[in-house]
């Protein structure tokens, strides 16, 4: 326990207290000796990152539960019903080698306040396949995860205004029945007006 708590940086008091709120799994115990392993430490890690941005130890508890008793990831992620998107179950050490060395804690913070990143027992979770994929090429061509997680927040607020319009657009004119039929169409329209919005964006000096 002493030497966990030195590696998160907290104290023994600290991790005992977090133990008792259950926001770290139990040691694995052989005889009187608890054992602690790169799980805890990660955990201990994420929970200090939440903490720096401002969660509360009421929210990273409830997050804790959900993810050490097997709460649907689609529910815990907000995804709930149908997605096109595929989740995507990482160990820690995937989602490290997906992302050079920039899966930092103040990174996986940023990630869960997105809703891409959970976990699922001793699994990380991400959201969406695609995601991932284009994220982490992002991240080998240079680009910092910092930055592509910001610009994904920017791009979360635009995709839920055009979200918005498509489905108000929808009810207005059909019913609620078809938003589902009709969800590709929406999908075409914004890839479509994006690639022309990049060919006029590449053709400015």
């Amino acid at each position: 326990m002493e030497e966990l708590a030195r590696l998160a940086g907290i104290t023994v008091r600290t991790l005992r207290f977090y133990r008792e709120r259950k926001l770290i799994p139990p040691p694995r115990r052989e005889g009187r000796i608890a054992w602690y392993d790169d799980h805890h430490l990660a955990r201990l890690r994420t929970i200090t990152a939440l903490l720096e941005r401002g969660h509360t130890l009421s929210g990273i508890a409830e997050l804790a539960e959900a993810f050490d008793h097997g709460r649907d990831v689609g529910d815990l992620l907000g995804v709930g019903g149908p997605t096109e998107e595929e989740p995507v179950h990482l160990t820690p050490e995937e989602l490290a080698d997906h992302f050079a060395g920039e899966a930092t804690p103040e990174n996986l913070a940023a990630a869960m306040d997105l809703g891409y990143l959970g976990t699922d027992g001793q699994e990380i979770v991400h959201v969406s396949r695609r995601l991932l994929d284009v994220s982490s090429a992002l991240v080998h061509e240079g680009i910092p995860l910092a930055a592509v997680l910001a610009a994904a927040k920017q791009v979360r607020t635009h995709a839920d205004a055009l979200a918005e319009l498509f489905t108000d657009l929808v009810l207005d004119h059909a019913g609620p029945e078809d938003l589902s039929r009709l969800r590709p169409l929406a999908r075409s329209v914004v890839e479509a007006e994006l690639s022309l919005a990049l060919d006029r964006r590449m053709r400015r000096p």
